[in-house]
């Protein structure tokens, strides 16, 4: 074989190691009948189709989500990665624990575990080096105001993260120069700042998602005037 063949070759290997679910099985996750009509409410604006094709979950993927919420993106992981797959979500807040127990009661969705860690300490030990995927989906800024290490937080998702495993983190854009500094006021946060703050931990920026993106957003408000969905970006990183 010759150098450019096997050249060639590794990076085909390599495509279709980090490839994510076809496009039709993503659509079958998204109409899934027992899906809530509060999660239905929020493809609106969350874009589930790209932001699934994006992220790039696979069957038997064992994912953290940290900041889970009310479980929206867990939900749509544990999905993704099937019953053979684990979903951990991630929060601080025993409220959260309860909200991914109520969705756990749904036998398609029993692979979901319930984190209650500090934002700063998100991984339980015994993860640590196994994880193939996290995710921070749209609070990453929280961690402004809330005081939160963020360098601290970054450094243990690299370490609980295998290698070439991935770390997507969204959020609302904030304008240059603007840092972490708006987090509590207009809840957003500049992304060449975040993309510093993540990088610094040992990631390598791989991708950048622009399916939540929005030019007429002025970003000098918390909600736009008229009303319109917020500039949005999704950046995906991996540990090399």
């Amino acid at each position: 074989m010759t150098r450019f063949a096997l050249l060639a070759a590794v990076l085909v290997a390599a495509c279709a190691s980090t490839a994510g679910l076809p496009p039709e099985r993503i659509a079958q996750i998204i109409a899934s009948p027992d899906r809530s009509d509060a999660d239905r409410t929020n493809d609106r604006r969350r874009k589930p189709e790209p932001l699934l094709a994006f992220i790039g979950p696979r069957p038997g993927m064992t994912v953290l989500d940290v900041s889970a919420g009310g479980g929206y993106t867990t939900e749509l992981l544990a999905r993704a990665v099937g019953p053979e797959g684990k979903v951990y979500g991630q929060s601080p807040n025993p409220t959260s624990a309860q909200r991914l127990a109520d969705r756990k009661k749904n036998p398609a969705l029993g692979h979901i575990v319930a984190v209650t860690r500090a934002f700063d300490d998100p991984v339980p030990p015994e993860l640590v080096g196994s994880l193939d995927l996290v995710t921070f989906m749209f609070n990453y800024h929280d961690m402004g105001h809330m005081g939160v290490d963020r360098a601290k937080l970054n450094r243990a998702v690299f370490a609980a993260l295998k290698p070439g495993g991935v770390y997507v983190v969204a959020d609302h854009s904030g304008r240059p120069g603007t840092g972490i500094s708006e987090s509590n006021t207009l809840h957003r946060i500049e992304e060449a700042f975040l993309r510093r703050e993540v990088e610094a931990a040992g990631f390598r920026l791989a991708e950048e998602g622009n399916f939540l993106r929005n030019p007429n957003d002025p970003r000098d408000r918390d909600t736009p005037q008229p009303p319109m969905p917020k500039d949005e970006f999704v950046l995906k990183f991996v540990k090399p």
